[in-house]
């Protein structure tokens, strides 16, 4: 070989050597590439993002991928504003962890938001595109936020718990559909310099947002009321289209903390520490300023009042004491004549009105003194103050209120229900639960019900009817089409019963896990809709009631299926008010149990989504939470099956068998993405119920059920059908 081939060969190797680094091997971190792999599929692989491919590989660092900014071998930034992009975002991106700016503004993306977004983002930037929903939970974890824009989109719900979003300095949800009051948990955003909340469909008042460091505020065009705080007033504040209350507001009651975000003045002894801030009375202002509010004038002048009578008195009684007159000792001794220094009630009640908020327990001790010609008090705390009289006083009873129970809830007697069950028949009974057993109840008119016999464990025996129908009315308030319907209750002889609405097809338990079933298997969409109708109870119990009700017991056996496998979920409420549900619970736990309830035994509306997750669970993988028959390995359901969600080739192998490989790939990969969420170990990582029916309506949509009613959970369609 010449010298001359040779130094050819030796370029050429070198020339392959230095390229090998920029087209062998891949510059960017594999889980940054595969999730904007999923994101440019998600947006139907437009054509505007060059270098941008939805198969396994590319090289988004390497290759200078359009809107891309990395460092190291880590995508950083994601700005894509403008560029006509349509479908969707995926449910990949939270794969994202060192993006901290993702801007995909000016566009024509839609569907719901999604759960899974860059965790650690500073700036996030979704405006003016066509999502719907809700503003997703997952934003309240982002704690380095600085900056959220999610205005002119269809957002109909704000999800968000601001808690921890401290550093957000600029807030813009305009032009949305959301609606409701403002959520407490803005009053966090201590670092909020601008929020933009105009052309929305908010209402209550404003008064969370008054004592955050605002300079720009906009409320405008929503359907706010009450009053603007004096804090927002020296502000940048655009309010026009709301029914505000024109005028000075109202003082606050007493004991409210004051609005404002100057240092809170001392309050003086005895008086009230509240103020309006910037009041509209100049009189309050100097007191303010002073340091002294109106309450404490109110205490001090008071105070010097009573001082004085007991002075005056003991000058009275000393005086008295070196006469003998008999008409001076019964005037000593009557205590309906006045003395001579003395303030009627209904003077102190005058001069009170005219002194702003005195606290209301030194009115009454100071009423209460007075009435009795301002007797000192005696040595002894209990003793009365007019020591002539030693006749006891009765105490006060104050006559518990009768409830009233709704129209359509029935009293039963215990010989009805007796009748009924053929005295509580073994071949009646329905099911034992945590609180008692369930019997199927047939009357004269051939109606039907489920009558729930409660444990004396539960609810003692000895009590009284008024406190069990007093729990009675609270269940039969709860008015839901997935809430199993209360029809009566019975409190007799010691007896406590409640009765509800009877569904034929048993419980979702029964389908799943017991074998005369399985000539009848629940296919996908049925599952699917069960899961969507038992969320749809828990956002209910959650959301909409007020105060939100804990269910604490949610498990496929509480999940009754009518005939057309609507489920329903039972007891609901029971354990919020049943006096010793928490131990009992805690003594049955089945495997539904949210990790931190059985390090404190204390449950709470998260704990009932992670019980909710396990139930997902069964309906996924056709096993029970907890099965000892199996392998150690495998007897915990979210053990065993949570590493296993995200692998799509794993997740086949976890489907109940009795599906028969009918299901659709994308649905089961997004339901188990659902249940992943639910069952987080971390209680505040877990979605809001809302979040989660927003997920499973749309499964439910794609899954176009109304298409496959042939039989019991049964149905001719192949896996194709369901995409």
């Amino acid at each position: 070989m010449s010298e001359n081939h040779r130094v050819g060969l030796a370029l050429f190797i070198l020339c392959i050597v230095g390229l090998k680094p920029s087209f062998i091997l891949a510059a960017t971190d594999a889980s940054d590439t595969s999730a904007l792999n999923y994101m440019f599929s998600a947006m139907n692989s437009p054509g505007q993002l060059s270098q941008w491919t939805s198969s396994s590989g590319g090289d988004p660092c390497g290759q200078n991928w359009k809107g891309v900014t990395c460092s190291d071998s880590r995508v950083t930034q994601i700005k894509l504003s403008g560029l006509g992009l349509s479908g969707s975002l995926g449910s990949a991106l939270d794969k994202l962890t060192s993006v901290t700016e993702f801007d995909l503004s000016n566009n024509n993306l839609g569907g719901d938001l999604p759960y899974q977004l860059p965790p650690n983002l500073e700036r996030l930037n979704l405006a003016s595109n066509q999502f719907t929903g809700s503003a997703p939970y997952s934003v309240s974890q982002m704690t380095p936020l600085k900056y959220l824009n999610l205005a002119h989109n269809q957002l109909k719900q704000l999800s968000i718990d601001f808690t921890k979003l401290t550093s957000l300095s600029i807030l813009d949800l305009s032009s949305n559909t959301l609606t409701g009051s403002l959520p407490n948990s803005m009053s966090s955003l201590t670092s909020a310099k601008s929020i933009y909340l105009q052309n929305n469909q908010f209402s209550g008042t404003i008064d969370v947002l008054a004592t955050l460091p605002l300079e720009n505020l906009n409320i405008a065009n929503n359907q706010f009321t009450g009053w603007i705080p004096d804090s927002l007033k020296g502000i940048n504040l655009q309010k026009d289209g709301n029914p505000l209350s024109s005028g000075p507001a109202p003082p606050p009651p007493p004991g409210t903390p004051p609005i404002h975000r100057s240092p809170t003045p001392k309050s003086g002894k005895g008086g009230s520490s509240s103020n309006n801030g910037d009041s509209s009375s100049s009189s309050s202002n100097d007191s303010n300023k002073s340091g002294i509010g109106a309450g404490g004038i109110a205490g001090i002048v008071i105070s010097l009042l009573v001082v004085t009578a007991v002075i005056a008195f003991f000058l009275i009684k000393k005086r008295r004491s070196k006469k003998t007159a008999s008409t001076d000792i019964e005037r000593t001794d009557n205590i309906n004549q006045p003395p001579p220094f003395t303030l009627a009630s209904n003077d102190l009640h005058q001069e009170n009105k005219a002194i702003q908020n005195p606290p209301l327990v030194e009115t009454k001790k100071l009423d209460t003194s007075l009435s009795m010609n301002l007797r000192p008090p005696p040595a002894e705390r209990h003793k009365s103050f007019d020591e002539d009289d030693s006749t006891p006083r009765k105490p006060i009873v104050t006559k518990k209120p009768a409830v009233v129970l709704p129209s359509n809830v029935k009293a039963y007697t215990v010989a009805d229900l007796q009748i009924a069950t053929n005295s509580f028949s073994v071949d009646d009974l329905l099911g034992e639960g945590t609180f008692g057993r369930v019997y199927r109840a047939q009357f004269d008119d051939g109606k039907v019900l489920a009558v729930k016999k409660i444990d004396s464990s539960a609810l003692p025996t000895d009590t009284a009817a008024d406190d069990f129908t007093e729990i009675v009315s609270k269940i039969a308030c709860l008015d839901h089409e997935n809430v199993t319907r209360l029809d009566g209750y019975c409190s007799e002889h010691g007896q406590h019963l409640v009765i509800y609405e009877f569904y034929r097809n048993g419980s979702l338990h029964d389908f799943l896990h017991l074998s005369e079933e399985e000539s009848k298997p629940l296919i996908w969409n049925p599952r699917v809709k069960i899961a969507l109708g038992t969320a749809r109870a828990l956002e209910y119990l959650h959301e909409v009631c007020s105060p939100s009700i804990v269910h604490k017991n949610i498990k496929s056996a509480n999940i009754l299926l009518d005939s057309e496998l609507n489920p329903h979920l039972s007891d609901a409420g029971l354990a919020s008010f049943l006096p010793t549900a928490n131990e009992l619970l805690n003594q049955n736990d089945e495997g539904y149990g949210a990790p931190e309830v059985s390090m404190s035994g204390q449950y709470s509306l998260k704990s009932d989504v992670y019980s909710f997750g396990v139930v997902m669970l069964e309906l996924l993988t056709g096993r029970k939470p907890f099965d000892s028959t199996r392998s150690r390995s495998e007897q915990s359901l979210v053990r065993w099956a949570t590493p296993q969600l995200h692998d799509i080739d794993a997740l086949g192998k976890m489907v109940d068998p009795a599906l028969k490989g009918l299901y659709p790939v994308k649905s089961l990969s997004r339901f188990a993405d659902v249940i992943a969420l639910c069952v987080q170990p971390e209680p505040e990582f877990r979605p809001p119920m809302s979040e989660v029916v927003q997920a499973l309506v749309v499964l439910v949509q794609r899954a176009n059920m109304s298409k496959r009613t042939v039989g019991v959970g049964s149905g001719s369609s192949g896996a194709n059908d369901y995409m």
